[in-house]
């Protein structure tokens, strides 16, 4: 690809400052060339670009002072500009696979341009929008809906059995089956082998402009608040309500029946046992507090040996 910084300056809202040059990739600070464009958010990056290497440098009104006779691409977000631009540069593109290659059960409802990978599977009474992309051994059971722009990686399996099971008199477990289905809505990302269980009578449901990292689980029930953003082997329980523009880190496991509120953080390998009723950052690998109370618990925790070896010589 050739294009012009100005049409690049076009599509993300920017201006240039310097010559209107043409740019063939966007590449990382070390290895970039003279037909790149680089992207400089902070102070910390301007450490690993050398003057005069990049055709180009996408960075800040803040920062452009520190360039000099730099071809610039200043924006007010960087980083959402970067977003733009490797959709641009992109060529990695779904290798579709053809419709007779792709299992379809009965009742299936395709929207205008739905793009599958191979081996996909996708069983009866499903629904998928417009624009949606399913990737390569993907399994959608029945009773799914799908919506407009989603995007499916990979290896994923949408509406399998959940995890519902119950002791007989004779100790033996005894498997409740879901009759519920899964609904995901519109511009939802889903990485790599994600399982997203069906409800066990209503649906478990992804909420618009939800971002999934690879390797998540969702069990039964499980409702994910729109424009929430979900790291790599992240474990949900059964029936929890996560808010909206929430953020998981990855390895948090979220125990059953938990509620989230609206713009809550939680930091990566927390254990989630209790509800989340206020906005805020929060970590724990004991009971989840707020993140400034976590803090003082772990540093006092590194000073438990001092004070019990001062105890010991005190004989307390």
């Amino acid at each position: 690809m050739n294009i012009k910084l100005s049409e690049l300056s076009r599509l993300v809202n920017g201006n240039i400052i310097g010559d209107d040059v043409f740019i063939q990739n966007i590449a990382a600070p070390q290895n970039c060339l003279r037909s790149s464009i680089v992207l400089v958010k902070n102070k910390k990056n301007l450490k690993n670009y050398h003057p005069n290497k990049a055709g180009a440098i996408l960075t800040s009104a803040e920062l452009s002072e520190f360039f000099i006779n730099e071809n610039l691409l200043v924006t007010k977000n960087p980083d959402v500009a970067f977003s733009k631009i490797t959709n641009i540069f992109n060529t990695s593109k779904l290798m579709e696979a053809s419709i007779g290659s792709v299992i379809l059960g009965d009742n299936v409802n395709l929207g205008k341009n739905v793009k599958f990978g191979f081996n996909v599977v996708i069983e009866s009474n499903v629904s998928i929008g417009d624009n949606t992309q399913i990737g390569h051994n993907v399994v959608v059971h029945s009773n799914t809906t799908i919506g407009n722009d989603v995007i499916i990686d990979s290896g994923t399996i949408i509406g399998s059995e959940g995890f519902g099971n119950t002791l007989d008199e004779d100790f033996n477990w005894q498997h409740i089956k879901h009759l519920g289905g899964v609904v995901i809505k519109d511009k939802v990302m889903i990485g790599s082998n994600c399982t997203i269980d069906r409800g066990t009578l209503s649906d478990t449901i992804i909420e618009n402009g939800v971002v999934m990292d690879n390797q998540i689980h969702l069990a039964h029930n499980v409702l994910i608040g729109e424009n929430s953003a979900i790291a790599a082997k992240v474990g949900i329980a059964g029936s929890c309500n996560i808010g909206k523009r929430n953020m998981i880190g990855g390895m948090v496991g979220i125990v059953d029946h938990i509620n989230t509120t609206d713009d809550v953080i939680i930091s990566a390998t927390s254990t989630v046992n209790k509800d989340i009723i206020e906005p805020g950052v929060y970590t724990g690998i004991m009971p989840i507090s707020k993140h400034v109370t976590w803090k003082r618990i772990a540093l006092w925790i590194t000073k438990l040996d001092k004070i019990a070896k001062f105890l010991k010589i005190k004989k307390i």
